[in-house]
C-alpha cells in the first residue's frame, strides 16, 4: 500500500505538469484542514493529498518551463540600442514562460500564488501529519505509516510523532517496508552510504555511492536554481514607495542571485537537520580523490584533486597530492578538473561578484553559503567590518571568561563547560570534574552490590518506560546497608559527600549566600532490556519540569499538587558513559522543540532551577546501563530530605564507635586522601595517521577556519 501511495504520488505530479486544470495547491490545503478538523477523514485525505501533487506538479512546471525557456530564448546580445539587446531577450523569455506556464498551470499562474505560511507548511512537510491521522482513522495502515514517516525524517524533534511511530511499529498488521520517505532525496541516501564504505575502507563500493551522490546532488541543484526564478513572495503590496524600473530590476535580480546561492545549503541540508553539513560539494572531491587513489585510479584522483583545488587553490596537502599524481603520471599528462566543476566555480564566483557590488553600493545583505568563497573577491570595506565582528565576538568570550573568574566555586579543579547563554536558555549550567576516575569506578560499585530492582523507593521496575529496568538506592538506604555489612561504609560515605559537594557547587553558583538545602537525593541506573530497542521510539524519561506540571498545549506550567513545588533547584551528577543514548536534553514550553543537549560523562554536574523555564527529558537508553546521582534541592527548610538526616546520624554514630579516630581513611571528594587529581581515563585512540591521510575523517589542515553552524 505504501509503495501504491508513492506511485501514485509520482503519476498526479507528473500529470499535473501536462495541459489541465490544476487546482492552487494552498486552496486543496486549507480544504483538507478544515475536512481535518471537521473529522471527515475521507475528505481529508483526498484534499491533502490533492494538495501535494498540485504542490508538486507546481515545481515541476516552473521548473520544465524555465529549462525550456532557456534553450528557446537564450539571453544573448543583439544590434541596436543597448536597451533593446539588453531588455529585448528579457522580455522573449518572459513570453516564453508565461505561455509555457500558461498552457501548464490552469488557472492563471497567479493563482498559484500561496502565503509564506503555507509555503513554509510545505516545506516543512506538514501536510503528512495530517494524513497520517486521516488514513489512520480510516484504517488504511500502510498509507498512514508512510505519511507519519514522512513527516518524521524531516521532524526527528518532533515527540508526538516519535511515540506515534513506535505504536504503529508494535502494530501486528504493520509492514517494515511501510515506513519509507515519499519525499526521499537521491543524494543523500548514496551520500551516507558512500561514506559508511569510505570508513570501513571499502573504497570501490564508496567511488560508486559518491559519484552517485555527486551527481544527485548537482541536479538537485540546478532544479533548486530554477526554482529561484519566481516572483518575490516577501513583496509587500502596500509598499509606499515603489521603486523605479532600474531599482526593481536590480533588485529581484539580487534576490533571484542570493536564493540560487542559498541552493548550496538547502541540498547540503539532509531532511531533518537544521544546519547544513559544511563544504559539500568539495568534500565529495575530497574523498574521491583519495579513494579513486586507493582502488589504483590516479587519473581519476588527480582530476578530483584538481577540481577540489578550484575551491581552494592553496590548500598544502592537495597541492602534495597533485605533485604526487604528476610524478605518476607524468609530466605531459593532462591533469584537469572537471567540466561541471569549472562550471559550477565559475558560476557561482560570478553571481557572488555581482552579490557583494549591490552590497556595497545598494545597500543589501548577504549571508555566503561558502566556506571557499575568496577574500579578494569580498570588498574591502565589507571585509573591515567582518574583522571588527571576529574582535567583537572575541572580546565577549573574555568578558565571559572574566565574568567565570570573579564567581569563584568553592572547590578547586571544577570546570563550567557550559552556562546559560551556551545553553539557550536561563538558569542552567554544566560542570565538569565535579569526580575522579576512581570515585566514579566506586560509586558504580556500589549500585551493583545495592542497587535496587525499581526506583528503588516505590518498587516499580519500569516507572518510566518498558524497554529500561531501573535500579535505584536512597542514601538513608546505602547507610543501612553498610551496617549490615553488605556495602563498605566508604561507599555509603561516598555517596553523602558527592551528593554535598555537588549542593555546594550548585548553592554558590547559582544562590550565593542563600542556603539549598537537599529535598531528595537518588543514585539511579537505567538499563537497556536486550531484545526489546529494535524500532523503539521512546524516551527513558518524558519531558516534564520539576516543580510544576506542564501544559504544552496551553504552554503553561501549573505549580500545583502532585508536583513537588517546594523544588527550586535540580542536579544530575553522571557516573559514566559507556552506554548508548540517555543524554539528558531540554526543549520549550511545547516539550517538542530541543534547545540545549548535555551528554553523560563521569564527573560532570549539570544544574538548573526547577521551574517552567527548564522543561527536560532523557533520550533513551538504547545500550547499556546509564547512572547518575540525582538531586533535587530546596529553600524551605521544612521541606528537607529526612532521609538524609536519619543517614548523616547513622554514619556520626559510626564514626564514634572506630576504635581510631578519623574514621575511614578512604574518603573522597570533601579534599581527604582520595586524590582530586587522579589521571583521568585516556581518551579513545586515534586512528594512526600514514603519508597519505584519508580525508575527511581527521584532517588537521584546513585551507580556512570553519564556521560554527549550531545545530540548535
Amino acid at each position: 500500500m505504501a509503495s501504491l501511495l508513492c506511485l501514485s504520488l509520482l503519476a498526479a505530479a507528473a500529470a499535473a505538469t501536462s495541459p489541465g486544470r490544476l487546482v492552487p495547491f494552498d486552496l486543496l490545503y486549507a480544504d483538507g484542514v478544515r475536512a481535518y478538523l471537521a473529522r471527515d477523514w475521507a475528505r481529508a485525505a483526498e484534499l491533502l493529498q490533492r494538495a501535494l501533487h498540485s504542490y508538486a506538479g507546481l515545481r515541476a512546471a516552473r521548473r520544465a518551463c524555465r529549462a525550456a525557456c532557456a534553450r528557446q530564448e537564450p539571453l544573448g546580445g543583439g544590434p541596436g540600442r543597448w536597451e533593446a539587446a539588453l531588455l529585448g531577450p528579457v522580455l522573449q523569455r518572459a513570453r516564453c514562460l508565461q505561455q509555457c506556464l500558461g498552457r501548464r498551470l490552469r488557472p492563471a499562474p497567479s493563482a498559484h500564488r500561496a502565503s509564506r505560511a503555507v509555503l513554509r507548511d510545505f516545506e516543512r512537510r506538514e501536510p503528512y501529519n495530517y494524513l497520517q491521522v486521516a488514513f489512520f482513522q480510516l484504517k488504511k495502515l500502510d498509507q498512514a505509516v508512510s505519511a507519519a514517516h514522512t513527516f518524521f525524517v524531516a521532524n526527528p524533534q518532533h515527540l508526538q510523532m516519535r511515540e506515534d511511530i513506535e505504536k504503529y511499529r508494535r502494530m501486528s498488521g504493520v509492514k517494515s517496508d511501510s515506513f519509507q520517505d515519499l519525499e526521499a532525496t537521491p543524494h543523500w541516501e548514496a551520500y551516507e552510504t558512500g561514506v559508511q564504505h569510505y570508513g570501513a575502507d571499502e573504497y570501490l563500493q564508496a567511488v560508486a555511492r559518491l559519484e552517485e551522490s555527486l551527481s544527485e546532488a548537482l541536479s538537485a541543484l540546478e532544479e533548486c536554481r530554477a526554482l529561484c526564478e519566481g516572483p518575490r513572495e516577501d513583496e509587500d503590496e502596500e509598499e509606499k514607495m515603489q521603486p523605479g524600473l532600474y531599482e526593481a530590476i536590480a533588485a529581484h535580480y539580487i534576490q533571484v542571485l542570493k536564493c540560487r546561492q542559498q541552493c548550496v545549503l538547502e541540498i547540503a541540508t539532509k531532511p531533518g537537520r537544521i544546519s547544513a553539513t559544511e563544504d559539500f560539494i568539495p568534500s565529495h572531491l575530497d574523498l574521491l580523490q583519495f579513494a579513486y587513489s586507493q582502488v589504483g585510479n590516479q587519473t581519476l584522483a588527480a582530476e578530483c584533486a584538481a577540481s577540489y583545488l578550484l575551491f581552494y587553490p592553496t590548500d598544502e596537502p592537495m597541492l602534495e597530492k597533485m605533485k604526487q599524481y604528476r610524478a605518476e603520471l607524468g609530466e605531459d599528462a593532462a591533469l584537469t578538473a572537471r567540466q561541471s566543476i569549472q562550471h559550477y566555480v565559475q558560476r557561482s564566483l560570478m553571481e557572488k561578484k555581482l552579490i557583494y557590488y549591490a552590497v556595497e553600493h545598494l545597500g543589501e545583505t548577504f549571508n555566503d553559503p561558502d566556506l571557499w568563497t575568496p577574500d579578494e573577491l569580498i570588498p574591502e570595506n565589507l571585509r573591515e567590518k567582518h574583522r571588527e565582528d571576529q574582535e567583537k565576538q572575541k572580546q565577549e568570550t573574555l568578558d565571559v571568561e572574566e565574568r567565570e573568574k570573579r564567581g569563584a566555586l568553592p572547590f578547586e579543579g571544577i570546570a563550567v563547560t557550559m552556562d546559560s547563554q551556551q545553553m539557550n536558555g536561563t538558569q542552567r549550567v554544566v560542570f565538569d570534574r565535579v569526580l575522579t576516575e576512581s570515585e566514579c569506578k566506586d560509586l558504580l560499585q556500589l549500585t551493583k552490590a545495592a542497587g535496587e530492582a525499581g526506583d528503588g523507593y516505590r518498587a516499580r521496575r519500569s516507572p518510566h518506560t518498558p524497554h529500561e529496568r531501573f535500579e535505584g538506592l536512597t542514601v538513608l538506604k546505602a547507610v543501612q546497608l553498610a551496617q549490615n555489612g553488605d556495602v563498605e561504609w566508604r561507599d555509603a560515605k561516598l555517596l553523602l559527600q558527592a551528593s554535598e559537594k555537588s549542593r555546594r557547587i550548585i548553592e554558590s553558583y547559582f544562590t550565593p549566600g542563600k542556603k539549598l538545602h537537599f529535598s531528595f537525593t537518588h543514585l539511579v541506573c537505567r538499563r537497556a532490556v536486550d531484545g526489546e530497542q529494535e524500532g523503539r521510539m521512546d524516551l527513558s524519561h518524558p519531558v516534564h519540569a520539576d516543580n510544576c506540571l506542564l501544559d504544552p498545549e496551553g504552554q503553561e506550567c501549573w505549580k500545583e499538587p502532585p508536583a513537588y513545588v517546594y523544588r527550586d533547584y535540580s542536579g544530575i551528577l553522571y557516573l559514566n558513559d559507556d552506554f548508548q543514548g540517555g543524554g539528558l536534553f531540554f526543549t520549550e514550553m511545547d516539550t517538542v522543540t530541543v534547545t540545549a543537549e548535555v551528554r553523560p560523562k563521569c564527573g560532570r554536574l549539570v544544574a538548573f532551577s526547577s521551574g517552567k523555564e527548564n522543561p527536560h527529558g532523557v533520550w533513551a537508553v538504547r545500550r547499556g546501563r546509564r547512572c547518575a546521582i540525582a538531586l533535587w534541592y530546596t529553600h524551605s527548610p521544612e521541606h528537607a530530605e529526612q532521609e538524609r538526616v536519619k543517614a548523616e546520624e547513622l554514619m556520626e554514630k559510626r564514626a564514634m564507635e572506630q576504635d581510631q579516630p578519623g574514621g575511614d581513611k578512604h574518603q573522597g571528594t570533601d579534599g581527604s586522601s582520595r586524590s582530586s587529581s587522579e589521571p583521568r581515563a585516556p581518551s579513545r585512540a586515534a586512528k594512526p595517521a600514514d603519508q597519505r591521510q584519508k580525508p575527511g575523517l581527521d584532517r588537521k589542515q584546513q585551507p580556512k577556519v570553519l564556521r560554527a553552524r549550531d545545530e540548535f
